[in-house]
Parts: structure tokens; C-alpha cells; sequence
């Protein structure tokens, strides 16, 4: 089944943001964490904190990345979040954030822009 060029745009973000992660001393430490009731795009590691990265991308200038992430997306990631501590048995002492990774792809010019949005509430 070929992929959607939405599904490439976001398999090309993903990518990049974890790059983009791991350059500033980020630790990835899971991609793609799915269940049936929610996902979770990256799970990163930096100074004894676990991030989980919500990867936005997009293609056109005119909206941001970030405005995509929806009341059942967020809803759908606390969900994924819960249940990623439980199968991995994290202490509850661990400490976790949640991040934006807002991706603008300019396929034109062959360029890319990202911009952290770091500790979200949802």
C-alpha cells in the first residue's frame, strides 16, 4: 500500500525532529510507541527527564504545526503516556514532560525549520 503524502511529510518531520533532538544531547529512546487508543511520535531522554514528543510537520507556511494538535489528540497521547510508564514500568518519581516538535518542510528549496514547544500542558 503506498503511503500518503501526508503520511511521507510526517515520516520526513519525525525524522528530522529526532535528529534535530538528538544534536542537542538528547537520548532517543523510542519511536512510534503505538496502542490502539493513542501513539506517542518520540521518546527522548535529556538530564534525567523523559520527553514525549508530539511531531507535528507541515508543508504550507500559512498554518502552524502545533495548532493540529486537537482536544482527542491530546487526549489519545495522555492516554499512550499512561500506559508507556505502566508497560515500562517507570517509577513514578521519574520525571516526564511533554513536547511540540513543530516541522516545517519547504520541499521547494529542500529546507526544514523546527521549533520546540517544551512542557505542554494537555
Amino acid at each position: 500500500m503506498p503511503k500518503t503524502e501526508k503520511q511521507k511529510t510526517g515520516n520526513i518531520g519525525e525524522e528530522l525532529a529526532a535528529s534535530f533532538l538528538e544534536g542537542r544531547g538528547y537520548k532517543i529512546i523510542e519511536r512510534n510507541y503505538r496502542k490502539k487508543w493513542g501513539e506517542i511520535d518520540i521518546v527522548a531522554e535529556l538530564d534525567g527527564v523523559l520527553h514525549f514528543v508530539e511531531v507535528k510537520a507541515l508543508s504550507n507556511p500559512n498554518f502552524r504545526p502545533e495548532d493540529a494538535v486537537r482536544a482527542w489528540k491530546k487526549e489519545r497521547m495522555k492516554r499512550a503516556i499512561r500506559t508507556y510508564l505502566l508497560d515500562r514500568k517507570i517509577s513514578d518519581e521519574t520525571d516526564f514532560q511533554i513536547d511540540i516538535a513543530a516541522v516545517w518542510l519547504d520541499f521547494a528549496h529542500k529546507k526544514a525549520r523546527i521549533r520546540m514547544l517544551e512542557n505542554v500542558n494537555l
